[in-house]
């Protein structure tokens, strides 16, 4: 396979090592990127001397002549790349989130609604091996018809989007958009219904502020950073939580921390008629609850690969796509019905309401 890159930078850098070992023959077609020197990417100086430039998308089509696309800028330009790359039908692999405003997503889905080329979303935390037995466990009908989900994110290195690229809030638009995306995605995977209705709130400016603060006003237990924004201006959340309404009438809570230091936890409790799963990825475990009887199971999955071995399946699941036409583990619907969550609960958390997500047929 001869891989064309839109974007090479530190994501990407992490996913080549992965296709390099699903598929040892695979060659670099060639690589757009703003940065001709591409100083984000974190390959060695042999790697980056071997690679092809080209200045346009069309440029790296005709002359490097790729079989598919590997979509990984900054998040603002994810939609209208994936939209000039939809033309050409060559199958992509695209970043998440695949949109980051509702003009971008309602002119992606009507893009990709009459395209015939295929499309994967990164989700690995859906394609995690612990995630996915977690699915499997719940389709044996272990805890009953699921009710209810609390799913909990504390980001150990929340600052990360305080203080680097990530805290450009015109790119970013939040951290509902930026960092839950993730969770929405295989929050509605397990339950098997997309999310339908959503109530949120976020706190802003609390814990991370802007460094003009006068200093004689300044919380000492606060950290400051430069040119983060303001509540008013726009900017990343310290925390956010939601209420969740899925299509089956599940109900939901999904809670993202930004300023635990050093605390991580990731995962989510599914409450069924029948008894509770419960699971982490920090601490590699399912845990199982009967409520008739007084039985705990416990199941331990450790991974060592990128996103707890999500990225390893998603480039076979690629892999797949492009040889053998296989179906993608995560679809551009899949990635269009988590921006549609996360943009409502962004709006709930401005307005105060529960807002309406707007649903995607298959297509």
């Amino acid at each position: 396979m001869k891989l064309g890159v839109i974007g090479f930078g530190k994501r990407f850098s992490g996913i080549w090592r992965n296709f390099q070992t699903g598929d040892p023959d695979h060659s670099i077609a060639g690589v757009v990127d703003p940065d001709p020197k591409l100083q984000r990417a974190h390959i060695t100086d042999e790697e980056r001397a071997s690679l092809r430039r080209f200045g346009s998308m069309d440029a790296l089509i005709r002359q490097g002549r790729p079989d598919a696309l590997y979509i990984g800028t900054r998040c603002d330009m994810h939609t209208p790349l994936a939209m000039e790359a939809a033309k050409y039908n060559l199958p992509i692999f695209l970043e998440k989130p695949v949109s980051h405003s509702m003009e971008q997503a309602l002119a992606l889905e009507a893009a990709f609604r009459n395209s015939k080329c295929p499309v994967l979303v990164s989700f690995p935390l859906r394609a995690s091996t612990l995630c996915r037995k977690t699915k499997e466990l719940l389709n044996q009908g272990i805890v009953g018809r699921v009710e209810h989900v609390l799913a909990t994110n504390y980001v150990a290195y929340g600052w990360g989007y305080f203080y680097g690229p990530y805290r450009e809030y015109s790119i970013t638009q939040g951290l509902f958009l930026q960092k839950a995306t993730h969770d929405l995605d295989y929050l509605a995977y397990l339950i098997g219904t997309p999310i339908v209705r959503v109530a949120a709130m976020h706190s802003l400016g609390r814990v991370y502020r802007d460094s003009n603060t006068p200093k004689d006003l300044r919380d000492p237990e606060a950290i400051y950073y430069d040119n983060i924004g303001t509540p008013e201006t726009g900017m990343n959340e310290d925390s956010s939580s939601a209420l969740l309404e899925f299509a089956d009438g599940t109900k939901g809570v999904y809670t993202q921390v930004f300023f635990s230091k050093g605390v991580t936890r990731r995962g989510a409790v599914l409450s069924g008629t029948k008894g509770l799963l419960e699971f982490d990825w920090y601490q590699s475990q399912i845990k199982s609850t009967d409520y008739e009887q007084p039985i705990h199971s416990v199941t331990t999955i450790k991974s060592e690969e990128d996103h707890w071995g999500g990225d390893p399946k998603l480039v076979q699941n690629f892999l797949n796509m492009v040889q053998n036409g296989a179906p993608p583990l995560s679809s551009i619907q899949d990635g269009l019905r988590s921006v549609y969550a996360c943009l409502a609960a962004k709006e709930s958390a401005s307005t105060g309401h529960f807002v309406p997500v707007r649903q995607v047929e298959d297509f």
